[in-house]
């Protein structure tokens, strides 16, 4: 059988920040209150688009690798942030990658966008379809943002994280994958003013208008990432003690701890850096997984597990077995342009488009 080994990962974390108290001069706020809340001390704010972000995070992971663009079979990029929807912004990444002979497509499942897409990418090597891919979360969420209402304001940021996969007789990788998407509910997470069911002749379409009912998807998001971790143990036969590492999407503080508390996972099993970025959506687990190896959380042969749960309402867990290297085989160079302003001036005009 062919196992999907990860033998490269990246991150691409935009330079400028916005924290907490820069908030507070923007909507009606403070620094505890937000960190009460959410435990986001800070987030990032991008001075480039998607497709940027993208290509840093998977061009750090191919370097990592060892392994050149023209080597990959695919590019799928999680985002719900696209640069462009037509054509996709994954066309654009594998441009910029010179991965010339690969496919490339975008996968929008939000916040559960790249463990979906790592799913996906695993069975086409399972299948023997495919030799090597790279798998990217990117998000520019703070595009998305309505900087007048505090509840959604506070919670995102950018970024892109990305891993490559390759075929191998070694067991690891994606070893075990459950998602899925409770649509009973799915107004409590939605961007109500984007898309095509708009009527762009008769109305005016203003800042984006993010709903976020904070208090119904903390109770989904907690049972829906907490049973489809117990299925995908059961799947892989494991018991909770076997996992070494829980790198669960980085939501909300509370949730994390909840989903920690209901798994009877020790704090030192948890990967945590929410306070940095704040909710990055498909994002987030990537970037994780680049840090947990960064600060030694993930050893040889860790076995992870991770969750999400995202707009849709989409769920999703994944058992991760890591194989043996934990060092690059080669130091990326690859870096985002310089930006020569804060986070709060880069979203000056935003800010005052959403007073008028």
């Amino acid at each position: 059988m062919n196992y999907a080994k990860i033998t490269g990962w990246g991150k691409c974390i935009p330079p400028a920040k916005l924290s907490n108290d820069d908030l507070s001069t923007v909507v009606d706020t403070n620094d505890e209150w937000i960190k009460t809340r959410t435990g986001i001390s800070e987030r990032r704010i991008s001075h480039v688009s998607t497709a940027e972000l993208a290509t840093v995070a998977a061009q750090q992971a191919l370097d990592c690798a060892g392994i050149n663009g023209d080597e990959i079979d695919l590019v799928l990029l999680a985002t719900c942030s696209p640069s462009t929807l037509v054509a996709n912004t994954a066309s654009l990444v594998q441009k910029n990658l010179n991965a010339t002979g690969a496919a490339a497509c975008d996968v929008n499942a939000a916040c559960s966008g790249f463990l979906y897409a790592l799913q996906n990418a695993t069975a086409q090597i399972n299948a023997g379809m495919i030799k090597k891919a790279v798998i990217i979360g990117a998000e520019r969420m703070t595009w998305y943002v309505n900087w007048s209402k505090r509840d959604s304001a506070v919670l995102f940021g950018d970024g892109a994280g990305a891993v490559v996969i390759e075929a191998s007789e070694e067991k690891s990788g994606l070893l075990a994958s459950k998602t899925g998407c409770d649509t009973s509910n799915r107004d409590i997470l939605h961007i109500t003013n984007f898309g095509t069911d708009i009527n762009k002749y008769d109305q005016p379409v203003g800042p984006s208008d993010l709903l976020f009912e904070g208090r119904e998807v903390f109770k989904r998001a907690v049972k829906g990432m907490a049973e489809a971790c117990d299925d995908v143990l059961e799947q892989a036969n494991l018991a909770l003690d076997d996992i070494n590492v829980l790198i669960p999407h980085q939501a909300n503080l509370r949730i994390i701890q909840a989903i920690q508390q209901k798994l009877s996972v020790s704090d030192d099993k948890v990967m945590v850096n929410i306070q940095n970025y704040g909710n990055t959506s498909a994002a987030t687990i990537p970037i994780a997984i680049c840090e947990a190896v960064e600060q030694g959380l993930i050893q040889s042969n860790s076995k992870i597990m991770s969750a999400a749960f995202g707009a849709g309402l989409t769920w999703a867990a994944s058992y991760i077995q890591w194989s043996d290297r934990i060092t690059p085989i080669k130091i990326s160079n690859a870096t985002l342009p310089d930006c020569d302003k804060t986070g709060l001036e880069l979203i000056n005009q935003a800010v005052l488009a959403c007073k008028n």
